[in-house]
């Protein structure tokens, strides 16, 4: 049992305010995958799951054991897998999960599978490469994949999709308008030659907000559903949904010429007062943080991180602050504090959220 005092509180109103910001966005016939790899970029990806289950379509993870912690809580939403290893092909088709197919080699191996079992129109995803080099197929393989899939009735494409390379970025209009339509293309030729209709979806929360008019039939929402629209007038609508909480473990008065922390990084030069609070490092706080770049919010009041950040704990400077062991700190529960500890570590918000660790407690505050 979790007894750690830090704690990422998830904000579950927050979340429904994001969603439903981006669904009046879209076409009222419009599909939307919730993005919740990563932990819920760095949340809860369970607890976000079962609180969003009736009011998205489908969940996206990134890897197997991602989808089979949604499946063991419960979670019935269709969970796509965006990269799946072959060894867990099996274990796929075992939780229900419906596998992205991104090069022929894990293709194949997925076709075998189906019809050995056999399986009966089992749903999968085909990944096309448009731009961003990472995954996915070409467009010259299309020829090779339809026929493949005319020769069986064990699988059945759910749907055909690919990602956008620079979506946010207004600079790169040319090349992501390419992007879409090279996917266009790729989707008539399927089209042409099944007699089915996959879903088609390319679209991240930034695409949703500069391209929605190539929403298809489904948009995937990720960060925006976190509270960041890549974009600060789009961000300005979002609400935050990460509220990482501690407490005051011991306070201490500090003469001055006495130094804090590792490697003597603060020195007073007056008589000071600190605190020490229980999250450092290991939870996820970057050691770019220390020496009064990072702050918390201790009694409403801005307290800046003195020294260096250690393993487990921070010291703050809270000689102007009343305040007592056990009260309660705000480590961050703005966009504009996560924006500012993402400034300070020199990274972008998402590795921010995502480096919370594991071992701090998540809360889902409806």
């Amino acid at each position: 049992m979790n007894n750690h005092v830090t704690v990422l509180e998830i904000d579950a109103n927050a979340l429904e305010h994001n969603l439903n910001y981006f669904k009046q966005k879209l076409e009222p016939s419009t599909k939307i995958l919730a993005v919740v790899k990563a932990f819920g970029y760095g949340s809860d990806g369970v607890q976000v799951a079962q609180f969003l289950q009736d009011k998205v379509d489908y969940f996206a993870v990134a890897y197997t054991h991602e989808g089979i912690a949604l499946r063991e809580a419960k979670v019935k939403t269709p969970i796509l897998v965006l990269h799946p290893q072959i060894q867990n092909l099996q274990t796929i088709v075992e939780y229900r999960l419906e596998p992205n197919l991104y090069n022929f080699k894990i293709f194949n191996a997925f076709l075998k599978l189906a019809d050995e079992a056999p399986l009966m129109n089992y749903p999968i995803h085909i990944k096309f490469n448009t731009g961003l080099n990472r995954l996915g197929f070409w467009h010259n393989d299309l020829s090779i994949i339809i026929s493949k899939l005319k020769e069986t009735n064990h699988v059945k494409v759910q749907s055909l999709f690919s990602h956008l390379a620079a979506s946010e970025d207004l600079e790169e209009k040319e090349f992501t308008i390419n992007q879409l339509n090279n996917f266009a293309y790729i989707a008539k030729q399927f089209y042409k030659h099944l007699d089915y209709e996959p879903l088609l979806h390319i679209l991240n929360t930034s695409g949703v907000v500069n391209y929605a008019k190539a929403q298809f039939d489904m948009v995937r929402i990720g960060i925006g559903l976190y509270g960041f629209g890549n974009d600060e007038k789009e961000t300005a609508q979002l609400k935050n949904t990460h509220n990482l909480k501690s407490i005051i473990s011991q306070i201490h008065l500090i003469e001055p010429g006495e130094t804090v922390g590792y490697n003597r990084a603060f020195v007073a030069k007056k008589h000071s007062k600190t605190a020490t609070i229980p999250v450092g490092h290991a939870d996820g706080l970057s050691r770019k943080l220390g020496n009064k770049k990072g702050y918390v919010f201790i009694n409403n009041q801005k307290a800046k991180i003195i020294g260096n950040v250690c393993m487990d704990m921070i010291m703050v400077d809270v000689t102007k602050i009343d305040c007592n062991e056990g009260d309660e700190v705000i480590v961050f529960n703005s966009q504009e504090m996560l924006k500012h500890i993402a400034e300070v570590s020199e990274t972008i918000v998402y590795e921010t959220l995502t480096a919370i660790s594991q071992r701090v407690k998540k809360v889902l505050k409806r």
